[in-house]
């Protein structure tokens, strides 16, 4: 049983290098996507503030499997034609930019107004207070929940798995299909290969919390 789970690592390592890609790529984007959100969610221009809320309550209140439909089967019908791993990338980012926006938020309102104050008594617009005072103090203070929103989304990736990428889940359920007498290892080393993502990013997030509370 071990020399025939070991000859099926190979397979493991391609649909984990899936999820890892998966995982750095839609982080990336959301994180992105979610910091400008948040911004917007605080702009006194109340167009921007109404799409951020807008953006935010219908991306976090959809189903993910169903954003993942829509990319895989809507989009290519409309006639966008690109690999379903790219489509993959569009889902994950967009169901995750919510939660990073509403993380940032909760850190923004976190800063002392008198920052802010003090950033436009000597002159800076709403745009560069925001990204030269509010946002880095707001990040330092979300870190350990954006972590948190990390984890989710690494566990999410395997959504992508049931709509033609083959990532850890679907390498997964096609090893234990294929065989049926070690199936109870098989997801033994699934569960083991995202715990490789997911309790790091715990530590992580347990330490720079720790961090941020003895700084305060």
């Amino acid at each position: 049983m071990v020399e025939q789970l070991w000859s099926l690592m190979p397979e493991f390592w391609q649909g984990f290098r899936v999820t890892l890609l998966l995982l750095v790529v839609s982080g990336i984007t959301a994180l992105v996507i979610g910091t400008l959100i948040a911004a917007m969610r605080v702009s006194p221009v109340p167009v921007l503030s109404w799409f951020a809320a807008f953006w935010t309550e219908i991306a976090r209140n959809t189903p993910l499997t169903l954003v993942f439909f829509f990319t895989a089967f809507v989009l290519p019908m409309l006639g966008l034609r690109v690999p379903y791993l790219l489509l993959a990338f569009v889902a994950l980012s967009y169901y995750t930019s919510p939660f990073v926006a509403e993380a940032l938020r909760s850190g923004i309102n976190g800063v002392p107004v008198g920052q802010a104050e003090a950033a436009r008594s000597i002159g800076l617009g709403f745009g560069t207070t925001v990204t030269l005072v509010v946002l880095p103090q707001a990040f330092r203070m979300t870190v350990p929940p954006l972590i948190n929103v990390f984890i989710a989304l690494t566990k999410n990736t395997s959504v992508a798995g049931g709509f033609f990428v083959v990532e850890l889940f679907a390498t997964t359920r096609q090893l234990a299909n294929d065989n049926g007498n070690i199936v109870i290892p098989i997801l033994l080393v699934a569960a083991a290969l995202y715990l490789v993502i997911t309790v790091p990013l715990g530590f992580v997030a347990g330490m720079l919390e720790k961090r941020w509370v003895m700084s305060r």
